[in-house]
């Protein structure tokens, strides 16, 4: 009777360790899912504002080679008044 009750036992303790694990490892899955998914929209948001700050870098400096041609023209048209007026 101990043979069975023994037998019983260990049969029933090895039936407990073999539990589904089925839901931890779709907790799992779901959790890198959305690790994935949060490292995708940081990475796209950073590229996005690398690509706003290269078109404000852009507009700088398309406005200091204005100026710089700005500036360039006011001194040829001061040599040439000079130049005139010799």
């Amino acid at each position: 009777m101990k043979k069975v009750a023994l037998t019983v036992a260990v049969l029933a303790l090895g039936l407990a360790a073999c539990k589904n694990n089925a839901p931890d490892n779709n907790v799992s899955t779901l959790n890198t899912i959305e690790t994935e998914a949060n490292a995708d929209t940081a990475a796209a948001a950073n590229s996005v504002d690398n690509g706003l700050d290269a078109a404000g870098n852009a507009v700088d400096n398309a406005v200091v080679t204005s100026n710089e041609a700005a500036a360039a023209n006011a001194a040829v048209a001061n040599n040439a008044a000079a130049a005139n007026k010799m």
